[in-house]
């Protein structure tokens, strides 16, 4: 199992952002072994959230060989051809790093800030991911012409529909990991390889991810529990719920969920630092990387 890691740009805890945030994170991350550097896409949520595609775009060369990824972006809320066009520039500008995650967002603000219904959310983003897929394959749609093909992962909870979606539009299946659990996902992976087979695809090693794994590495078990309900409150969920799909906690239990969730079939998991997000890296590298491997 490879491990990325989420830009920390969402303002949980009532901490600016820096212009020296970014840089001494993606240094952590790859110092730390970490494979690469991710951020979502809001227009508007419950805390100050930056831009995640501007925000990835600003560490282009500061991540060197590091994988830059969207986990996700909204093409229905953005417009497909606008995207297409921005992750062909990513790639371009990236030397064919970048990997776009795509899905139709949960937040019915994004959807009322573009004046788009929200209960539209799942045709629109059928039709706008063909769009999108279409802009970004066929010659001479973009220019300049990324140097290399732009792998579309699509979003899915884990549905058998949302699973269809991955298996027919996308190259990657991208899971979320506060709505979901290891036992789902190996459910949703026999899904996923029965729809493979059934457009006639490979099964065999096409990737499963796993996106907003929230994170905070600690052996106290006032801190995490004090984590876990700041969370729930920004996500609106069960903390005793969250408790067991988070990576909130010692090193010993989130090594042992990740080894759950790479039992059931992920390849990669993307990590969402809560508190310290350069010491988070930082622990998780020392503590669980190691025992991953």
């Amino acid at each position: 199992m490879r491990v990325g890691a989420h830009l920390p740009h969402i303002d949980f805890d009532g901490t600016p952002f820096t212009p020296l945030s970014f840089p001494a994170y993606v240094d952590a991350a790859r110092d730390g072994g970490f494979f690469a550097i991710s951020a979502n896409d809001h227009l508007l949520f419950q805390r100050p959230w930056l831009d995640g595609i501007v925000a990835l775009s600003s560490v282009l060369e500061r991540s060197r060989d590091l994988t830059l990824a969207t986990t996700v972006a909204l093409p229905v809320i953005r417009g497909p051809v606008p995207m297409a066009k921005t992750a062909a520039a990513l790639q371009l500008l990236s030397g064919g790093r970048f990997v776009l995650g795509v899905g139709p967002g949960s937040s019915k603000r994004d959807y009322d800030a573009v004046g788009l219904p929200f209960e539209e959310r799942w045709p629109r983003f059928d039709n706008d991911l063909r769009v999108l897929r279409a802009a970004l394959t066929e010659p001479g749609a973009l220019e300049p012409a990324p140097t290399h093909q732009v792998p579309i992962w699509v979003g899915s909870w884990g549905s058998a529909a949302g699973l269809r979606r991955v298996a027919r539009l996308g190259d990657g299946w991208l899971a979320s990991a506060y709505n979901t659990t290891p036992e789902q996902v190996s459910a949703g992976r026999k899904l996923l390889h029965g729809a493979l087979r059934s457009a006639g695809r490979e099964a065999a090693g096409f990737p499963i991810a796993l996106a907003t794994a929230w994170t905070c590495i600690t052996e106290s078990e006032q801190e995490a529990q004090a984590r876990l309900r700041a969370l729930a409150e920004v996500l609106g969920r069960d903390p005793d719920r969250l408790a067991g799909q988070a990576l909130i906690g010692g090193a010993d239990h989130c090594t042992a969920l990740l080894r759950r969730y790479a039992e059931a079939g992920v390849d990669a998991v993307f990590i969402w630092p809560l508190g310290d997000p350069v010491a988070q890296l930082q622990r998780f590298g020392a503590a669980i990387l190691p025992r991953l491997d």
